[in-house]
């Protein structure tokens, strides 16, 4: 994340000198939305090192939910970007296309669009790895940025090989569109987080092997709850034993069950039984009945 804002850093001066001497909106768009990416890296630095902080008397669950948090910040400022490349392109429409430099232009614009290529690829394969939210959604941003770039490329491109200008406008409206996109769906996964949305491929790796760990067992489990808090997998179960088999011997087993649970989530994997007897399996929690009333 460091050399995340380090770059963006650089490349927002590299692509505001280029908007500068071409007069370009597509670059300019592209210039624009480094300065909204330069923003949103430097909350998610910050949100990064916070999620970091362990539980304390006042947030016992650990604060690594801000992730989600940043990832929202980041998609909004992706949106906000977006519509400020749009207002930019419908001003060219409508005031006249006036273009210089294309060729340095068009060279400091390749050069970023590599750097971020590298740059946001390495960020999401780090944050699909440690299954941070806020790491993926900035390796997602860059690579916006890499699309945006490739629509300057191809619309300098089109000027220089038709000498028609009104391609600039165009690509900086395409551009736009998909960082719209892009910036949507960052907030939809921002808030699906926030409301600890099922991750249904995680589910199914735990539950598949809840099923071989109780089956060996000769034991069973319902009640099953999962959500992810940025970092952090919780997971709740209850256990159903005999009712002639010991405390001592039930609690065996399920922390067995729950190593097992936790080994698959290891380093960031929070793990809690309920055990049952199986004369009470069907019967639901006191708590459980009043919450539905």
């Amino acid at each position: 994340m460091n050399w995340s804002l380090a770059a963006a850093v650089v490349l927002l001066i590299a692509k505001g000198l280029a908007a500068i001497l071409t007069g370009s909106s597509a670059i300019y768009s592209d210039a624009a939305e480094s300065v909204v990416h330069l923003l949103a890296v430097a909350f998610a630095v910050w949100a990064l090192r916070f999620s970091h902080k362990p539980a304390d008397e006042t947030h016992h669950f650990g604060h690594d939910k801000v992730a989600f948090l940043s990832s929202g910040f980041e998609g909004a400022m992706i949106a906000a970007a977006a519509l400020l490349i749009l207002s930019e392109a419908g001003r060219q429409f409508f005031s006249g296309v006036h273009l210089s430099n294309l060729g340095i232009g068009a060279l400091l614009t390749g050069a970023a669009a590599v750097i971020n290529l590298i740059l946001g690829l390495s960020l999401v394969r780090m944050g699909k790895r440690s299954g941070s939210p806020l790491i993926k959604a900035n390796g997602i941003h860059v690579l916006t940025d890499v699309w945006s770039s490739i629509a300057v490329l191809v619309a300098i491109g089109l000027i220089w090989w038709t000498g028609w200008l009104w391609w600039d406008p165009i690509a900086a409206t395409i551009a736009a569109l998909n960082i719209l996109r892009s910036g949507a769906k960052l907030m939809r996964q921002s808030f699906g987080g926030l409301l600890d949305e099922a991750d249904l491929e995680m589910e199914r790796q735990i539950c598949e092997l809840l099923d071989t760990e109780v089956s060996k067992r000769g034991l069973s489990y319902h009640n099953f709850r999962h959500r992810h808090s940025g970092r952090t997998h919780w997971v709740e179960f209850h256990l159903v034993f005999d009712d002639h088999l010991t405390v001592g011997k039930a609690h065996e087993q399920a922390t067995e069950v729950e190593s097992a649970v936790a080994a698959l989530l290891y380093p960031d994997g929070r793990v809690i039984s309920h055990l049952e007897p199986k004369s009470a399996e069907h019967e639901e929690e006191v708590w459980e009945e009043a919450r539905k009333v």
